[in-house]
C-alpha cells in the first residue's frame, strides 16, 4: 500500500461535508446529520486513533474503536476503501441499533468520531497509530518510516501484524522502541483476544499503554515475545498447512477433512474452508514467514497453496479456493466438478438388525448407547457378565440424564435398555451382523480379540475396530475374513457426537465399507472416509497442534494460561490446547504422537519433551490429578 500522498481528504460516516477548504471527499455517502443533544464520550486514554488501512481488519478495528468513544482517523489512499469503510460501519451501527444494541443516537455519534482521509499527515496528532496495511515487509516498513516523520516522538506505532517480525520492521523506524505489535483477530469488533507483540526494544510504556486500551475495548490482551505467528497464528496455521497437505495428498476429500475438524473437534470451521475465508495467498506468505524463521516442515507452505494462489484462486474474496463460491466475497459454497455427487454407491451395504459391541469401558457403553437409542438389539459383552452388567447400569444412567434434560421420554428410555443384553463370553455375538470392538488401545489385546471375533461370529458379519491411533490392517490380518474388517472410529462422548472415521484398508471390500457407512448415517452420525494411516483425519491434524503448544511452553515462549486464552478467543476452539490435553490424557496424547512420529518419521512430530517428562512422572492429566495443571481429587 503507498500512502505517500498528502492530501487531507477527509470523510466521516456522519458527513461528506468537507471540513475546510482545502479538503476534498475521498468518498461520498449519505449525509447524516448528529444532533446537539448528543454527548460526546466521556474522554478515555488514547482518545485518538489512526488506523492505516481500511481494508476489512482495518475497518473491523475502527469500528471497535468509535463504538468504545474514540475519535478514529482512518487513512486509505483508495478512495473506494475508504467509502466501503464508511458503508461498512453505517451498515454494521444500524444493524446494532436494529438489534438493541444502540439506540440511535449513539449510533449517530459514533459514526461522527471516523473520518477519513487519504494520506498519512492526518495522523500527525494522534498518540496512537495503528497499521493494517498488506502483510508485506516492505509495505509496512513504508508507512513506519514515513510516519516517523508525521507523528509526534511520543506517539505509539503499531503493527497488525500476524506473522512478520516485529523486530525487524521495528529496524527501519527511527524510533524503534515505539513501534509494537497489536494483533486484532477477524471480526475485530467480536473477537476478544489481542496479542501485543514486543521486540527486544519495545518500550514497557508502550506496551503498558495499548495493553491498557485493549483492556478498556473489553478484549483480552495476551503479552507475547516477537517470533513469526505468535501465539495463535503459530498454532493455527501449522494446523491448517497440514490440512491442505492432507487434501493435496488425495488422502480425504475436502468435504470429509472440513466435517471431520468441525464435528470431530468442535471447531466453528473446517481447516479448508478457514483457509479460504483467510485468504490462501494470505496463509501462503504467513507459512512463507514462519518458514523463514523456524526452517520447520510444518511451516513450509505445502505446494497446493501456491497452485492456487497462483492461478488467483485466493479463497472467498476471489470466488474460488478450495471450494467455489457464488460470487467473489460471498461466503455461500456452491456445488462445483468437485463436489460429492448423490449418485447410487459403489456397493451396497448388507442388512444389519442386530449390533455386538465388545468392552465394557466408557466408549463401549457410550456405542452400545448409540446403537440401542436407534433402534437395534445390541449384545454387549464383556471379560465376566458382572462387568457387562455394569456397563448396561452406566448406559441406564446416562439416559436417565437424557430425561430429565427433555431429549429422551421416558418409554423411549425403558426401550432403548430393553434392546441391550449383556453377555460375559464373546460367543454371545455368533448372530449379530455387525461388531464392534471397544476394548483397550492395545494392539496385542485388539488381534487376540478380533482371532476370536474371527471363530465366533457368523460368515458375512462386518467386524469394526474404534481404535484411534492403531492400524486397522493388523486388526483384519489377525482373522481369516480381512476384507470383512474395518475402523469405525467414535469420537467421546459417542452419544453427543455426530462424526465416525470410517477407515478402509487395502483389503476391505466394498459392500464391507457401504455397511458401516449406512450405519453409521442410520444411528444419526456423519461419516467421513479416510484411509488406515496413523490419527486418520482428526487425530492427524489435532495432535501436531497439541505437540506444538506443548513446545511453546517448553520453550518459555508463552504461558499454558495465555496460550489457552489465545486459542479459544482468538481462534474460536471450545477448549485451549492445555485444557484438551488434561481431558484426553497425557499418556494417551503421547501414544498418539508417537504414533505419528513413527508413521511419517517428520522430525516436527517428534513428541515434546515437556509431554514425555509429564508422562514419565505420572503426571497424566484430570485422570491420575496431575497433568499440565492441578485438579481436585476424585473421591
Amino acid at each position: 500500500m503507498d500512502i505517500r500522498t498528502d492530501t487531507p481528504a477527509a470523510t466521516t460516516a456522519a458527513t461528506a461535508t468537507a471540513t475546510d477548504t482545502t479538503t476534498a471527499p475521498a468518498t461520498t455517502v449519505t449525509p447524516v446529520t448528529t444532533t446537539a443533544s448528543a454527548s460526546p464520550a466521556p474522554a478515555a486514554p488514547l482518545s485518538t486513533v489512526a488506523v492505516v488501512g481500511l481494508g476489512t481488519m482495518g475497518t473491523g478495528i475502527a469500528e471497535l474503536l468509535v463504538l468504545s468513544g474514540r475519535e478514529v482517523i482512518g487513512i486509505d489512499p483508495d478512495a473506494a476503501a475508504a467509502a466501503r469503510a464508511v458503508r461498512t460501519l453505517e451498515e454494521s451501527t444500524a444493524r446494532a441499533v436494529g438489534r438493541g444494541r444502540l439506540d440511535a443516537r449513539e449510533r449517530l455519534t459514533a459514526l461522527a468520531r471516523f473520518r477519513t482521509f487519504s494520506g498519512p499527515r492526518a495522523a500527525a496528532d494522534a498518540p496512537l497509530v495503528i497499521e493494517v496495511v498488506p502483510e508485506e515487509y516492505e509495505t509496512k516498513r513504508r508507512v513506519l518510516r514515513e510516519l516517523d516523520g508525521i507523528v509526534a516522538p511520543t506517539a505509539i506505532l503499531a503493527t497488525g501484524t500476524n506473522a512478520l517480525s516485529v523486530t525487524r520492521l521495528a529496524a527501519g523506524s527511527a524510533h524503534p522502541e515505539r513501534v509494537l505489535g497489536l494483533h486484532f483477530f477477524h471480526p475485530a469488533p467480536a473477537m476478544r483476544l489481542v496479542e501485543v507483540v514486543s521486540s527486544v526494544l519495545t518500550s514497557p510504556a508502550a506496551v503498558a499503554a495499548v495493553t491498557a486500551l485493549a483492556r478498556a475495548l473489553g478484549k483480552e490482551p495476551v503479552a507475547v515475545g516477537d517470533r513469526p505467528g505468535f501465539v495463535a497464528d503459530g498454532l493455527l496455521f501449522g494446523y491448517l498447512n497440514r490440512a491442505a497437505a492432507m487434501y493435496e495428498s488425495g488422502y480425504a476429500s475436502r468435504a470429509d477433512i472440513d466435517a471431520a475438524m468441525r464435528l470431530g473437534c468442535g471447531l466453528p470451521m473446517g481447516p479448508l474452508a478457514l483457509l479460504d475465508l483467510i485468504g490462501i495467498d494470505t496463509a501462503r506468505t504467513v507459512l512463507d514467514a514462519m518458514y523463514a524463521a523456524s526452517h520447520d516442515r510444518l511451516h513450509a507452505p505445502t505446494p497446493v497453496l501456491r497452485q492456487l494462489s497462483d492461478a488467483g484462486l485466493t479463497g472467498r474474496k476471489a470466488g474460488r479456493g478450495f471450494y467455489t463460491y457464488e460470487a467473489p466475497g460471498s461466503g455461500t459454497p456452491v456445488t462445483d466438478g468437485l463436489t460429492s455427487s448423490p449418485a447410487a454407491p459403489a456397493a451396497l451395504g448388507r442388512p444389519v438388525a442386530s449390533v455386538g459391541v465388545a468392552g465394557s469401558g466408557t466408549m463401549a457403553s457410550g456405542i452400545a448407547e448409540v446403537f440401542a437409542t436407534a433402534g437395534y438389539d445390541v449384545v454387549l459383552t464383556a471379560r465376566t457378565r458382572e462387568r457387562a452388567t455394569a456397563a448396561v447400569a452406566r448406559i441406564a444412567a446416562s439416559l436417565e440424564r437424557a430425561v430429565t434434560k427433555g431429549r429422551l421420554t421416558r418409554q423411549a428410555r425403558d426401550a432403548s435398555l430393553e434392546r441391550i443384553a449383556p453377555a460375559g463370553s464373546l460367543d454371545a455375538l455368533g448372530a449379530v451382523d455387525l461388531a464392534v470392538e471397544a476394548v483397550a488401545e492395545d494392539l496385542d489385546v485388539k488381534r487376540q480379540l478380533f482371532a476370536a471375533l474371527d471363530t465366533v461370529c457368523a460368515p458375512g458379519a462386518v467386524l469394526a475396530t474404534t481404535t484411534s491411533s492403531l492400524p486397522v490392517v493388523a486388526c483384519a490380518r489377525a482373522t481369516s475374513r480381512p476384507q470383512d474388517v474395518l475402523g469405525m472410529h467414535f469420537f467421546n462422548p459417542a452419544p453427543a457426537m455426530r462424526l465416525v472415521e470410517v477407515v478402509r484398508t487395502v483389503l476391505t471390500c466394498d459392500s464391507a465399507h457401504a455397511t458401516v457407512r449406512e450405519v453409521s448415517a442410520a444411528v444419526g452420525k456423519h461419516p467421513v472416509d479416510c484411509g488406515d494411516r496413523a490419527g486418520f483425519i482428526v487425530n492427524a491434524l489435532l495432535f501436531p497442534y497439541l505437540n506444538n503448544a506443548v513446545r511453546m511452553v517448553g520453550e518459555h515462549y508463552a504461558t499454558m494460561d495465555d496460550i489457552d486464552a489465545a486459542m479459544r478467543l482468538g481462534g474460536g476452539y471450545p477448549m485451549g490446547p492445555f485444557e484438551l490435553l488434561d481431558v484426553v490424557g497425557l499418556d494417551v496424547s503421547l501414544a498418539i504422537e508417537r504414533g505419528l512420529h513413527q508413521e511419517f518419521r517428520d522430525p516436527s512430530l517428534a513428541p515434546a519433551p515437556l509431554l514425555e517428562q509429564l508422562v514419565a512422572a505420572g503426571c497424566l492429566g484430570r485422570k491420575s490429578g496431575r497433568g499440565f495443571r492441578e485438579y481436585a481429587k476424585r473421591r
